[in-house]
């Protein structure tokens, strides 16, 4: 029996479910070790995620979290002075099965972060200059501000920056329309909207074969 082993059979509560969890991330390329008394997912040696119990939910904790997509708000912060650890929280074992293909796309796409090297910005960083354009287009339609809020920084400056280097306001206007239903759908300007790239959640161009194929 391993220190894994030991630490799941040692469980006080939530043991058949958290067991369950374990089941669901071992499909992942994540290998699993023992941590902070806790069961912590790695890969490459660096920390992915961690699972924890408490008296009335047990969680999947990420510790990068915040850079995760997440148009559904599944994931919440860790605490309330968190900026990169973000937790998917369960309440019944129940919710395991409806949440095992969400939970896998979670790791992928947190491995995804960790081999491009990417980094919770620092407070500093997080300041981004939102064009006029789309702050007006952000007070007709409530919704797009709200999507483009829940999109980590990066993203965030990646679209202000496109957005706002035209001279031409119409066509700053254009390309806020463009990009509008990926914003709505939580996805970045790199990031694949076809579920077909073999390096999610960036875009590899396999879609261009998919129109080739239609």
């Amino acid at each position: 029996m391993t220190n894994l082993d030991e630490y799941f059979e040692a469980l006080p509560q939530w043991k058949t479910a958290m067991l369950a969890l374990r089941k669901i991330i071992q499909k992942s390329p994540l290998e699993e070790e023992l941590k902070w008394k806790q069961a912590c997912y790695t890969h490459e040696g660096k920390n992915i995620a961690i699972i924890g119990g408490f008296k009335h939910y047990f969680v999947l904790s990420f510790f990068k979290g915040s850079l995760l997509s997440d148009p559904e708000e599944l994931l919440e912060f860790a605490g309330s002075n968190s900026r990169s650890a973000k937790i998917l929280k369960f309440t019944h074992q129940s919710d395991l099965r409806k949440l095992q293909n969400v939970i896998l796309q979670f790791i992928q796409e947190a491995i995804s972060i960790e081999e491009q090297g990417l980094k919770v910005p620092s407070i500093e960083e997080i300041n981004i200059e939102f064009p006029q354009e789309l702050l007006q287009c952000f007070q007709q339609d409530p919704e797009l501000k709200r999507a483009f809020t829940q999109l980590t920084p990066g993203r965030q400056r990646a679209y202000c920056m496109h957005f706002a280097s035209p001279k031409n306001e119409v066509t700053r206007h254009a390309r806020i329309e463009k990009f509008t239903p990926r914003i709505l759908a939580g996805k970045g300007m790199n990031d694949c909207i076809c579920g077909q790239s073999k390096r999610m959640p960036s875009c590899d161009g396999s879609h261009k074969q998919i129109q080739t194929n239609v």
